[in-house]
């Protein structure tokens, strides 16, 4: 492993997640808000527990109850009074229900005078759920959407309408009380009805989309389920005011802002990555390997979130699966590729991503692996493991997508 690569990435990686955790946004977001009457708190997302304990920070005991609900190991302590849930991520989980049943029970008596604060970030979708089909064919149709390939928003659209909280089903039930929504946002574009498969907002999508992504994946669906489908969603919402706090662009600014202080040139690719996770990988490598020979030190980045076509029994991610995808491409070169996820979680594995350099392949091969072999298995977290390639965060505390970076170093520059 080329030792010097891999520090950089990590204080890369570092910096940028710092630079997103959303504390001071959500202080922000409430300096601009007048919260009357009655104030409940509902906190849901892989950030969840942070956002909420801004929120108590700053407010005190004018929150009167407050509900958090976030994955597993997520949460870092009690905060108030609050109920505080452990949930499943990515397939919700009985704890999902009863997180999402606490908090339509806090908000059932409020008055048109009261005020919810909705804090809202991605992981949400399997986090907060209480659903209109049977729990075992709502966890089998969000594992049947993970494991075609299908996006978020593609997800987002069927998961929504098998919800009773879910595409503006939250704030319908909190009515007449008004939501003060304040979303960390973990989709490209920033679709407020998608982020977290939008509680709080308006439903702009329509049934025939999602019939549309069912076919075009081929799920497996009950007569009921199909049934949900078709049933409207709220298409207004007058009682909500929503602020969105941190995105895919601030990571990428703080990336970028980091390599160049340690002294590679950047050049942001996109901040809209949208594919195959492999074929970011190989597509970084191909980049990585042109400007092998050009005498600069340079970092290309990209941020966004990929997906992963599961068609094997292995473990991983899909950063793990992007760095994996760029070890062959980038081997005998003075060059890394790494990807890791905002969260500090990567798919189902404790790794936030995974780091490859010049050097992984030979390493990989020494070790009894290869990356095509590993890829095919969906395995990428066991063979990054054997050469020291995950890249391990714990818990950050916010969830903005992902970065990845392929670094080059050349002859006659100097890091």
């Amino acid at each position: 492993m080329n030792k010097r690569l891999r520090a950089h990435a990590d204080e890369i990686v570092r910096r940028a997640i710092a630079a997103v955790q959303p504390d001071a946004a959500v202080r922000r977001a409430l300096e601009r808000e007048t919260l009357t009457g009655r104030v409940v708190l509902v906190a849901a997302g892989k950030a969840a527990w942070q956002m909420a304990k801004a929120a108590a920070d700053c407010l005190g005991a004018r929150i009167g109850a407050g509900v958090v609900v976030t994955k597993y190991g997520h949460a870092m302590g009690p905060i108030a009074d609050f109920t505080c849930i452990e949930a499943g991520h990515p397939v919700p989980d009985e704890n999902s229900f009863r997180g999402a049943r606490a908090a339509l029970e806090l908000v059932a008596d409020l008055g048109a005078d009261d005020t919810v604060l909705f804090l809202l970030s991605g992981g949400g979708s399997a986090l907060f759920e209480l659903p209109l089909i049977a729990p075992e064919e709502l966890q089998d149709i969000t594992s049947q959407l993970l494991a075609c390939g299908a996006d978020i928003v593609e997800m987002n659209t069927v998961r929504k309408r098998l919800s009773g909280v879910k595409g503006g089903r939250f704030a319908a039930a909190c009515a007449p009380a008004r939501v003060v929504s304040v979303v960390l946002s973990d989709i490209l574009g920033d679709p407020l009805d998608m982020i977290a498969s939008g509680p709080a907002y308006p439903d702009t999508s329509t049934a025939e989309q999602a019939l549309a992504v069912c076919e075009k994946y081929r799920l497996r669906l009950s007569r009921h389920a199909r049934e949900c489908l078709m049933q409207p969603t709220p298409k207004t919402l007058e009682n909500v005011t929503t602020h969105i706090t941190g995105s895919v662009r601030e990571l990428v600014a703080a990336a970028t802002d980091a390599c160049e202080k340690l002294g590679y040139e950047p050049v942001i690719l996109t901040d809209t990555l949208a594919c195959q996770a492999r074929e970011a990988g190989s597509f970084l490598a191909s980049i990585a390997r042109t400007h092998a020979r050009s005498g600069k030190n340079l970092a290309f980045l990209a941020g966004g979130e990929t997906v992963v076509r599961l068609v094997g029994s292995g473990l991983g991610g899909r950063n793990q699966e992007l760095a994996l995808a760029a070890a062959d491409g980038i081997a005998g070169l003075d060059a890394a590729v790494f990807s890791a996820g905002s969260d500090g979680t990567d798919g189902p594995t404790d790794a936030a991503g995974g780091y490859v350099d010049g050097e992984t392949a030979a390493e990989l091969a020494q070790a009894g692996w290869s990356a095509y072999g590993a890829l095919e298995n969906n395995d990428a977290y066991h063979a990054l493991g054997a050469v020291d390639g995950l890249i391990f965060t714990g818990p950050t505390g916010t969830n903005v997508n992902d970065v990845a970076v392929a670094l080059v170093r050349t002859t006659g520059a100097d890091v």
